[in-house]
């Protein structure tokens, strides 16, 4: 059994990341040159929240090996992709494929679609490429920007945790609420792409 003041503090965590303010643009929002910066980031935007939370959800849905596997693969590839974005390697489609990430994992958890594992990381990966290239590309070239991207990586993993963490404190009501902020992501991702959030 699950203390009550355990479910309370997940449930004010969760609200308090949904307070924060959505970002205007990946490129040149606020100063990329620590680990604070890098931590803050994705607290700041909607676009990030949402899908670092769903990919939580969305493993604690599936339970087993994708707990671990699924938010560990954002994390590993997220930085992969950062890396390719401060050697300044082109990458097309990352902002539509962002947008993509929002409405497509929002749906996956609304949904409660069951992929493999393996399925799982490639779809995960796939996201976290285009998230973790938007995010190298706005890191100076100094040796703040290996700050930078990791307090964004301990965000990232963070943000997953409060998702699983979601999953073990509300017990059986979870899978729909779950499958509720699966669609609540997805249409914020809607709202995104036509400029309406």
């Amino acid at each position: 059994m699950i203390p009550a003041s355990t479910k309370r503090s997940t449930l004010a965590m969760i609200l308090f990341l949904a307070a924060a303010m959505p970002a205007y643009a990946h490129v040149g929002i606020a100063t990329t040159s620590s680990f604070a910066a890098g931590f803050a980031h994705p607290l700041s935007g909607l676009d990030h929240m949402t899908v670092m939370i769903a990919v939580g959800l969305w493993a604690a849905l599936k339970g087993g090996k994708a707990i671990w596997a699924w938010p560990l693969a954002f994390v590993g590839v997220m930085l992969a992709g950062g890396a390719l974005g401060m050697l300044h390697v082109p990458m097309p489609f990352v902002e539509p494929g962002i947008l993509a990430s929002v409405v497509t994992l929002g749906l996956l958890v609304a949904l409660a679609i069951d992929l493999p594992v393996s399925t799982g990381i490639a779809v995960i990966g796939l996201f976290a490429l285009f998230h973790g290239h938007a995010h190298g590309t706005e890191v100076p070239e100094n040796a703040g920007g290996l700050e930078y991207i990791a307090g964004f990586a301990a965000a990232t993993a963070l943000l997953h945790a409060v998702g699983i963490a979601a999953a073990f404190s509300l017990g059986m009501r979870f899978r729909s609420l779950a499958r509720a902020a699966g669609a609540a992501c997805a249409s914020a991702g809607v709202g995104l792409a036509f400029g309406v959030l």
